[in-house]
């Protein structure tokens, strides 16, 4: 093939984020319904991934659906049970520094694994 000139395309790999065990899905509680008629009826959260100074950095925020407002987040250099552990006791602390009084109702979710 070198005589020839040829060359073999290499081709990527697909990227995949996780190659692990997948957990089982949560209960899907709002069903798509993502506006709260009051505060803290309906808290979202997720993990986001940064690329920054050359690292990965996850960046996992809690946010109200009543009006868009980040009630607590966390980062850290790995998506682990404690970055989210960490981040749900902000939460849970900003109801008892004031916000308990505007709120009405906070929905659990399921374990996604």
């Amino acid at each position: 093939m070198q005589q020839l000139g040829l060359k073999s395309p290499v081709r990527l790999k697909k990227y995949r984020s996780y190659r692990g065990n997948m957990g089982l899905a949560a209960e899907n509680i709002l069903q798509r319904q993502f506006k709260a008629e009051a505060p803290c009826e309906k808290w979202v959260t997720d993990i986001t991934e940064f690329r920054a100074g050359g690292q990965k950095l996850y960046l996992s925020p809690i946010l109200d659906l009543f009006n868009g407002e980040i009630v607590a987040w966390e980062t850290a250099c790995r998506p682990t049970e404690e970055l989210v552990k960490r981040m749900l006791n902000k939460g849970l602390e900003s109801l008892a520094e004031g916000r308990k009084n505007r709120c009405s109702t906070v929905i659990k979710g399921g374990n996604t694994g």
